[in-house]
């Protein structure tokens, strides 16, 4: 099976090359650019998966309702819709824009697309992908923070959607 091949982008997000993944996440620092969709419930609750214990970044960590990379020729919009088809399988989605910002780690740097969107559907975890997956009170997310248990791109998201006003963001339609 053929590896992956990922933009490669400026700090603005125009394209400038392209590299495999495994040189994406070798600690070259090669930015490239990824989606996390945050999917709200009529409730006001949000959705997060659990990571599996196969995945080589983050295993076993709450995170973003969905997460993924951005192919080639793919508007970051056109990667959020087809992500939240592949990983929880919810479709005919409107998707809001939040914000981008690059999530820097030790193995890689990520120029991070990040919308949200409330929906009725019921998602259906990719069990390929994820070990689960539930809807969590924002209050439980708060008490929970900081203590391991969500991926560190997740807390930086959370923030984000704090310093933007979340009550905006939970209350949209």
């Amino acid at each position: 099976m053929q590896e992956e091949i990922f933009p490669l982008v400026d700090e603005q997000g125009n394209v400038i090359g392209q590299a495999t993944r495994s040189q994406c996440h070798s600690g070259s620092k090669l930015l490239h650019p990824v989606i996390h969709l945050h999917v709200f419930n009529e409730a006001g609750k949000l959705y997060m998966q659990k990571r599996s214990a196969t995945k080589d970044i983050q295993p076993n960590k709450w995170d973003s309702s969905v997460g993924g990379h951005i192919d080639l020729n793919e508007t970051p919009q056109q990667a959020a819709l087809r992500e939240a088809g592949e990983e929880i399988g919810l479709k005919d989605l409107t998707i809001h824009y939040i914000d981008k910002y690059i999530i820097e780690t030790d193995r890689e740097r990520e120029l991070t697309y990040c919308f949200y969107t409330k929906t009725n559907q019921i998602p259906k975890v990719d069990m390929k992908e994820v070990s689960d997956g539930r809807f969590w009170d924002i209050s439980e997310i708060n008490e929970q923070l900081g203590k391991n248990i969500f991926t560190p791109n997740f807390e930086l998201d959370f923030g984000h959607f704090l310093s933007k006003g979340f009550d905006h963001l939970n209350n949209t339609k």
